[in-house]
């Protein structure tokens, strides 16, 4: 009689074949902080990890900032000490002298920013063409040197070297054509030894991002060097050209130790006027003014970031 013992029932998957490689367990996505169940887990053990940093913003930006915005909308009654809100700060930054010297702010950065553009540009354009890698380095290394040079030793060079007895002054004469180190052009000259250097190396990746294939593209479809740079490389530039000026524009508005020195208070600058106030050099009390001068200058600075911003966005997308 046959041996009625059952047999194990045949496996309902796929029969694996004899030299096959085994199947391979589905890998977990790192990107959600392993697997599906954990995904909301490792989401939640990440916040800790950016608390530090929303505070260290809390306490050194907006606590400043909330002061500013603060004392720029509050008068004091001299009489009783009582404050009250009021615009009257702001209406007096935006009149007057201190109007003159928001405006003169803006158009020393107007122009420091256009030429220092156009030089750096030119700069970093035929430091990109060289064929000798040693000038690229001995250019990005005095950039990154002379961008940083400003403030008080810069006016202290420029006034030994260009200033009523300075060296090059009595030496070319200078004083007979009727240039004065403490003027406009002063300043725009201060102001462009450490910007355009401050522009070349900030230019050059751009300049490097452009392909040699696309001149190569041109020239065989039968363009000129200039065509190219008219239909090709300056448009793919413009974005990152725009976000250069408008660095160069932000960091001329801001800057004022070198004015403070060279030229005091000659020329009529907001971040010198801003210093007047909050010391009592011209008149005892005017504190909340200073901060509603203050404050349209962060407006500025704000409108500046919103324009440079989308123009990073968009050179990245083309050079990236």
């Amino acid at each position: 009689m046959p041996d009625q013992t059952a047999l194990p029932a045949p496996a309902t998957g796929p029969v694996p074949v004899a030299g096959a490689a085994a199947p391979v367990p589905p890998v977990p996505d790192v990107r959600d902080g392993g697997t599906a169940p954990h995904r909301r887990g490792g989401r939640r053990h990440r916040w800790p990890v950016v608390v530090p940093f929303f505070a260290f913003l809390a306490v050194c930006f907006g606590l400043p900032a909330g002061t500013m915005v603060y004392g720029a909308f509050t008068v004091l009654d001299p009489e009783s000490g009582a404050s009250r809100f009021s615009t009257e700060n702001v209406s007096g930054s935006l009149s007057g002298a201190y109007a003159t010297g928001l405006t003169g702010s803006v158009e020393l950065s107007l122009v420091t920013a256009l030429l220092a553009t156009v030089i750096g540009t030119l700069i970093a354009q035929a430091v990109v063409a060289s064929p000798r890698p040693a000038l690229r380095g001995i250019v990005v290394s005095a950039s990154g040197v002379l961008a940083n040079f400003s403030g008080a030793p810069l006016a202290f060079a420029f006034i030994a070297t260009l200033g009523t007895t300075g060296t090059v002054t009595q030496l070319f004469h200078l004083d007979r054509t009727g240039f004065s180190l403490y003027s406009f052009t002063g300043l725009v000259l201060a102001y462009l030894y450490f910007m355009v250097p401050l522009m070349v190396v900030t230019v050059l990746p751009a300049l490097d991002g452009l392909r040699s294939q696309w001149q190569e593209a041109a020239a065989s479809c039968g363009a000129t060097r200039g065509q190219y740079w008219r239909h090709v490389g300056i448009p793919v530039l413009t974005p990152s050209l725009l976000g250069g000026a408008v660095l160069m524009f932000g960091t001329a508005f801001a800057s004022h130790a070198t004015a403070a020195v060279m030229v005091g208070s000659s020329q009529p600058l907001i971040t010198i006027q801003i210093a007047n106030a909050l010391n009592g050099n011209v008149l005892v009390g005017q504190e909340n003014l200073a901060l509603a001068m203050s404050l349209n200058m962060v407006v500025i600075a704000l409108l500046v970031m919103a324009v440079q911003i989308p123009l990073q966005r968009r050179s990245a997308r083309w050079l990236g």
